[in-house]
């Protein structure tokens, strides 16, 4: 059965980054700038991917605003129709360039953030950035285009939520996406240290629903369940293969930007195939679509059809077979895994640590790369 197009493209233009957050979502072997698709190439990508039936246009990295050739992107993708997003840590982005890819055709931008005040962000960020995103901020509302935020919350910065929401409200952010910590990649080797308690998690959830009242009508808050502390899976990027796709640095499509850590699937490169022919008949994109390649207790699992197994890159990361259920099931005969993190959360109490040295040397930080 031919699968139905993809709604929405991430194009995660490179891995170089100014910042060295120890939850980033790039994988641990970092691709370089020599590997990276060239300009045409990835004209070529968006071109196919406005024909496959891609609507919406992810423009992300590592740190997007490093590619000289953005412009140029933002341009192609106005042209095909493409609705634009570019997801920034705002680090290099002048008011000048903000109006320049506004004029260029760009559609919004999402900025994150670490912290709502610069020691805390600009330690958990890995170099002085806080001073930086203000600036980008600033830079993004003079040039007309909506502004968006990302902000990822764990045990260093949960007990400050309501502060969080308070300066992205100050920023002038329409939409802002409190994007609990999925433990993948960095944020699996960190987890000890990000990972908050039931206690905070509580207290957050509750700051959340008091903010959301309060800003209804000026700022949207979407909140990102905290999976571990779940009795069930989430649905993770709405099924594989099923409404999305991602395509990294040096060209492999990709059904969720975390596939690529599943060391028994071979991703093909759009190099080497057209996109269409990756998303519809690639084996690693038809691998689990549908249901029969589902074990018990998915299998005959009525929720199957919701959750569709959970995620496939959290049961590899923690099993070693993607084919599992999720470990976040209270259902898997893996979910002691799951327990055993929560339980070492627990332990650690209810407050996030002050980061001082000794905390800094338990981090794992992420490589910063700018060339």
């Amino acid at each position: 059965m031919t699968p139905a197009p993809p709604y929405s493209m991430l194009a995660e233009l490179t891995h170089r980054c100014p910042l060295r957050c120890p939850y980033c979502s790039n994988p641990l072997e970092l691709k370089g700038r020599a590997e990276e698709l060239a300009t045409e190439e990835w004209l070529h990508v968006l071109g196919q991917a406005a024909a496959l039936g891609v609507v919406q246009l992810g423009l992300s990295g590592g740190e997007p605003l490093l590619r000289e050739d953005l412009e140029v992107l933002v341009s192609r993708a106005r042209h095909l129709g493409l609705y634009s997003n570019l997801i920034t840590s705002g680090v290099g982005l002048s008011e000048a360039r903000a109006r320049e890819l506004a004029d260029r055709g760009l559609n919004s931008i999402q900025l994150s953030i670490q912290a709502d005040e610069a020691g805390l962000g600009d330690r958990i960020a890995g170099r002085r950035a806080h001073a930086l995103k203000t600036a980008a901020a600033d830079a993004i509302r003079a040039a007309g285009l909506p502004l968006s935020m990302n902000l990822v919350v764990h045990r260093l910065n949960i007990d400050r939520l309501g502060e969080m929401i308070d300066l992205c409200a100050e920023w002038g952010a329409e939409e802002l996406e409190l994007a609990n910590t999925q433990y993948y990649g960095w944020a699996l080797r960190n987890q000890a240290e990000l990972m908050p308690s039931r206690e905070q998690l509580k207290r957050a959830e509750s700051v959340f629903q008091a903010k959301r009242a309060q800003l209804d009508g000026t700022l949207e808050l979407v909140w990102v369940v905290p999976d571990y502390h779940e009795e069930l899976p989430k649905p993770c990027m709405g099924g594989w293969g099923r409404i999305s796709l991602t395509v990294g640095p040096s060209g492999l499509a990709l059904p969720c930007p975390a596939a690529e850590s599943i060391a028994s699937l071979r991703f093909d490169s759009v190099r080497d195939h057209e996109l269409a022919w990756i998303w519809a008949s690639s084996p690693a994109f038809n691998a689990y679509r549908g249901f029969d390649w589902m074990a018990e207790p998915c299998r005959s699992c009525p929720r199957r059809e919701i959750d569709f197994g959970g995620c496939r890159c959290q049961a590899f990361a923690l099993t070693g077979d993607a084919t599992r259920t999720d470990p976040v099931c209270k259902l898997s005969p893996d979910h002691h895994l799951v327990g055993s993190a929560v339980t070492t959360a627990e332990r650690r109490g209810s407050h996030g640590p002050v980061l001082a040295s000794s905390d800094l040397r338990r981090l794992t930080y992420r490589e910063s790369r700018i060339d």
